[in-house]
């Protein structure tokens, strides 16, 4: 492995690679807090969602929801680490698969706020999707 040119690499894929480590972490955080107290968000977003179309699907959205954030999160996980460790070009592709799914999960999370008539909640992740859809930009 030649050290220069992996520094190289990552100081050319920087912004790519700060990118992944922020969806990595917000992911993984909501992700396995899902996991951990999965009663506790279900009794929450069964409330949350009490007079929506969703109302008898939450727990099956839930889980949906949990494996999408915790699945975006190892792949942005991985590419980050390769990235690090490995080939550049391998850690790309993971990366850009990881900010197609950070992008997926973010509107799914929008689509459920709006659904819920909560505005605040999907003005916040606008925030991220921002972030998500700059995450393109830096692939030209």
């Amino acid at each position: 492995m030649n050290i220069t040119a992996n520094f190289q690499d990552i100081f050319h894929c920087a912004p790519l690679f700060f990118v992944s480590i922020f969806f990595s972490i917000l992911f993984l955080q909501s992700g396995v807090d899902k996991l951990v107290d999965f009663k506790g968000n279900l009794k929450f977003l069964s409330t949350h969602f009490t007079n929506t179309i969703f109302k008898n699907s939450v727990c099956t959205l839930l889980y949906l929801i949990t494996f999408l954030e915790c699945f975006t999160a190892l792949v942005l996980v991985v590419g980050s680490l390769m990235l690090l460790l490995c080939d550049a070009s391998i850690a790309m592709q993971l990366i850009f698969y990881g900010i197609v799914l950070s992008n997926i999960t973010l509107c799914c999370l929008f689509l459920g706020q709006r659904i819920a008539k909560d505005y605040a909640g999907a003005a916040n992740i606008v925030i991220y999707q921002l972030v998500a859809l700059l995450g393109f930009l830096f692939f030209w």
